[in-house]
């Protein structure tokens, strides 16, 4: 396992930085996990953290953790309410003495940037995900605004490439800082027998079935429709599949996918189930763990969650899942939209020994231990601010 240096706290007698991160809200969602999850980490540093955005459920755990949280209507896209939020937080900057603004969002990186300009802070960056275009490519300079930081972290490689090949980003701003999961959360030592068996029962899960998941919200991109295809040309009906996750109002699609369900005859296979609170029990009760992704993903979450918890994978070959699979060892990877590559991979899978598959989940949980953690993902974003503030890294206990 790469060795992950300890974020120490510095002496109290220096004053400590002040690091503000901007994004929409704090409801749910990687951006979000990983804004909390910083916050923490600076928290637990020594250094001054703050959050603002329009709030949401997660504010509580990220005060019970030592930041603050300042409420601004950081979603809007309206011209008129960015210019407003530039100059209430080029307020908060000066009031509080931030040292860094970190930009997670697009709307709010417009307001953070202002203000950065304006009152001299550090501004950094995080690119997320591919962003939209938009018609004729009218959104790309709407979308660049993430590439104005100091430094600009990429979540990934493919993230890396994506910014220096569309927006021109200068190579050597560019810092990769994989997603990091919690792997005290994500581990199969602690979940319960009980936890496990309450969800199948929820879920109403015959015994003797092997299982098939794919999560993610219901969109037409995740590629639920290819998964149900696939399982049509693998025929098989001594599995089970569960799509887990909300359609957040597509029901439009969500009945598309029913109807396609029973057209292939596959009504007693596919379950749609809801989102589910308890993802650690939901990956224990699969057997594998699909993401059928039609667009590329921008890291993979749900890939590296499954193989923290010993699940083999099988993921489309685009994006960043050549970053976050290792194939043949941790699980396999398709074409995009190939209904007819994914049944083979599942075929490959349920032909497997028991010996087989107690190997590659073991090295799926020791590769992703290695390079995925939380702890690694908050080392090395301290280390990016750091970096721009001048400050050295602090030596390894190595």
């Amino acid at each position: 396992m790469d060795h992950v240096a300890p974020i120490e706290a510095p002496s109290a007698a220096i004053r400590q930085p002040v690091v503000l991160q901007v994004l929409p809200a704090l409801v749910t969602g990687g951006v979000e996990r990983g804004t909390v999850d910083m916050a923490v980490a600076l928290a637990e540093a020594g250094w001054k953290a703050l959050v603002v955005s329009e709030g949401g459920p997660m504010v509580r755990e990220l005060t019970r953790a030592g930041a603050e949280h300042i409420t601004l209507p950081l979603a809007s896209k309206n011209p008129l309410t960015i210019r407003a939020n530039a100059l209430k937080l080029a307020d908060i900057i000066t009031a509080h003495g931030v040292d860094i603004v970190h930009a997670r969002s697009r709307a709010p990186a417009w307001s953070a940037w202002i203000a950065a300009q304006a009152t001299g802070a550090h501004y950094l960056t995080t690119f997320h995900g591919t962003y939209n275009l938009g018609w004729f490519g009218l959104k790309q300079k709407y979308n660049a605004v993430m590439t104005r930081g100091e430094k600009v972290i990429a979540i990934s490689d493919f993230i890396a490439e994506h910014a220096r090949r569309i927006y021109g980003l200068d190579a050597d701003r560019v810092r990769v800082v994989h997603r990091g999961i919690d792997m005290t959360r994500f581990d199969p030592t602690r979940v319960s027998p009980e936890r496990i068996i309450q969800l199948a029962q929820k879920w109403r899960l015959p015994d003797g079935y092997q299982v098939i998941m794919l999560p993610g919200r219901l969109t037409r991109w995740k590629g639920q429709a290819v998964l149900i295809e696939a399982l049509a040309l693998l025929g098989r009906h001594d599995v089970r599949c569960l799509l887990v996750g909300s359609d957040q109002g597509r029901t439009g699609y969500r009945e598309e996918l029913v109807e396609l369900i029973k057209r292939r005859d596959l009504t007693d296979v596919v379950h749609l189930v809801d989102e589910c609170n308890d993802m650690p029990a939901a990956y224990m009760l699969t057997d594998v763990v699909v993401s059928a992704s039609t667009d590329p993903e921008a890291f993979g979450r749900i890939a590296v969650e499954g193989q923290a918890m010993g699940r083999p994978v099988i993921a489309t070959a685009h994006g960043a899942t050549d970053e976050t699979v290792l194939p043949g060892r941790t699980g396999w990877l398709t074409a995009p939209g190939d209904p007819a590559a994914l049944a083979q991979a599942l075929d490959r899978f349920l032909a497997l020994s028991p010996e087989e598959r107690d190997l590659m989940a073991h090295d799926a949980m020791d590769f992703v231990r290695s390079r995925f953690s939380k702890e690694s993902m908050c080392a090395s974003t301290l280390g990016v601010y750091r970096e721009v503030l001048g400050i050295s890294q602090p030596a390894s206990d190595e």
